[in-house]
């Protein structure tokens, strides 16, 4: 079934808010913003290695070419990468490994052009705007992750209402995400998907979801129209 046939089928569509026309950005267009901000993780990682050592990864629509912004507004396009921490024999609590990089990234990035560091529940984000008039050209969100030997994955939560940090398990959904992301490039679903995360996008009225989650939630419900099937 393809997406068209889908959506007749199910005889409904998202309803797409007007506010929103998000569109894919090029590779060529992302490149300079993804060049200067290896530029930055590097260096982040040559700051903080007496104290601990991380690896990273550019995750979900930023690792498929399937970055996007909406052109009728000024939040520009944005990244997703995961620090992945390397505290097995280490002793640092989250909090000291969350704030120990925020404040290198804010140390960092500064000369760049970025903002300092929005601390949100799930990820630390850092921005550049046009001075001219405070658009914002591109952002980057960076989660801090563990992954355990079982195969499952823990990030650094902020929790606001106390100001406390903890490890936290992510959601039932990540272990099968690769896979179910095989599927639907094996089955010819993929453009389907990039279709579908486009809806999903300009149907988002939250601000606080982040296109990491949106990115899951559209394979996730994908492949269940589609007819996929876990073992």
């Amino acid at each position: 079934m393809t997406y068209t046939e889908w959506a007749a089928w199910e005889n409904k569509k998202l309803e797409v808010d007007i506010m929103h026309d998000f569109c894919y950005v090029s590779k060529k267009e992302a490149a300079p913003a993804k060049a200067d901000l290896l530029k930055i993780i590097y260096e982040v990682q040559d700051i903080v290695r007496n104290d601990f050592t991380f690896q990273f990864n550019f995750i979900g629509s930023s690792s498929r070419n399937m970055i996007t912004y909406d052109k009728k507004s000024n939040i520009g396009f944005d990244f997703d990468v995961n620090i992945e921490v390397n505290v097995d024999d280490e002793n640092f609590s989250p909090e000291e490994i969350r704030t120990k990089i925020r404040k290198t990234l804010d140390n960092v990035a500064k000369k760049y052009g970025y903002d300092y560091c929005e601390d949100s529940t799930r990820v630390l984000t850092i921005k550049i705007k046009d001075s001219a008039n405070a658009k914002i050209l591109h952002s980057c969100d960076f989660a801090i992750v563990y992954n355990c030997k079982d195969g499952n994955q823990q990030y650094i939560r902020y929790n606001k209402s106390n100001r406390t940090y903890t490890w936290e398990y992510q959601g039932n959904g990540f272990k099968t995400l690769p896979a179910k992301i095989d599927w639907l490039k094996e089955n010819r679903h993929w453009e389907d998907l990039k279709n579908y995360y486009i809806e999903k996008k300009n149907a988002n009225n939250n601000p606080q979801k982040h296109s990491r989650s949106i990115y899951a939630e559209s394979i996730n419900e994908m492949c269940q129209k589609q007819g996929y099937f876990e073992e």
